[in-house]
């Protein structure tokens, strides 16, 4: 089994670690990176594995620095269960919708702002990718075992 940290590694935000072995590939958290000069960048650099080679993700719990990523994994390919407690996924349908507006108005206010119009101001991820990603959202009870694949 290969762990391999893309994000809470030597910071506090952005949790994201993908485990492997030879029959799966999965994801436990895919969380926005927050605070700092870096953490949009961090945010928007294509994330450094194929979205569509991921088997499934697994969320920890609700916060942003935990989940805030799941649209654009989703937007990216990412086409498997996300799984996660109840509470937990009805925290993210309110929050990843959250998210999704403040990116949205964010870009919005940015390209406002500018002198002279431009495009290249564009939204993390936008409501429709929050919505593509809440339907992959299967839960399990709090402490229940369950098992996401043959070999895990």
């Amino acid at each position: 089994m290969k762990i391999t940290f893309h994000g809470a590694a030597q910071e506090v935000t952005g949790s994201c670690f993908l485990v492997q072995n030879e029959s799966v590939r999965f994801l436990v958290d895919c969380g926005m990176f927050q605070g700092g000069r870096g953490a949009d960048a961090k945010n928007r650099r294509p994330f450094p594995f194929d979205p569509s080679k991921i088997d499934f993700v697994v969320v920890t719990h609700a916060h942003i620095d935990h989940s805030g990523l799941l649209p654009k994994l989703c937007r990216d390919g990412f086409n498997g269960p996300i799984y996660c407690t109840q509470a937990t996924a009805e925290l993210l349908g309110i929050m990843l919708r959250d998210s999704a507006h403040i990116h949205e108005n964010d870009a919005e206010r940015a390209k406002r702002r500018r002198k002279k119009p431009r495009h290249d101001v564009e939204p993390l991820y936008i409501m429709a990718d929050a919505e593509r990603a809440l339907p992959q959202l299967k839960t399990h009870a709090y402490d229940e075992s369950f098992n996401p694949h043959k070999d895990i």
